[in-house]
């Protein structure tokens, strides 16, 4: 996770192996805060909050991440499906201190 991409493909051929691009992108970052705007699917709001914001901290990118959901008197207004912040910070509360582990603030969006 340290290393730059060109270094850790130098190290992936050296041990034989074949490298696989990929890459990890946010909705934007401004003065090492990282914001997710997410109106989607329930797993892609835990993809934010276990992978993205934790990759970015990680490689010392962002000191926080900020996710925007909508409440829940928002969220039964849209199609099938999307995440709400309730529910949301109650999934964090409920794994409990440290998990995961970057700083984290949600917010909630309503009509």
């Amino acid at each position: 996770m340290l290393m730059e991409p060109e270094q850790q493909k130098a190290e992936i051929k050296a041990a034989g192996l074949e490298p696989i691009f990929s890459y990890n992108q946010t909705d934007f970052v401004k003065d090492r805060v990282a914001v997710e705007v997410q109106f989607g699917k329930y797993a892609f709001v835990a993809f934010d909050l276990f992978v993205k914001h934790l990759a970015f901290f990680l490689k010392d990118v962002i000191d926080v991440g900020v996710e925007v959901l909508p409440m829940k008197e928002l969220q039964a207004e849209m199609s099938s499906g999307p995440a709400y912040y309730e529910g949301e910070l109650y999934n964090l509360i409920r794994e409990g201190r440290g998990v995961p582990a970057v700083p984290l603030v949600l917010v909630g969006v309503a009509p």
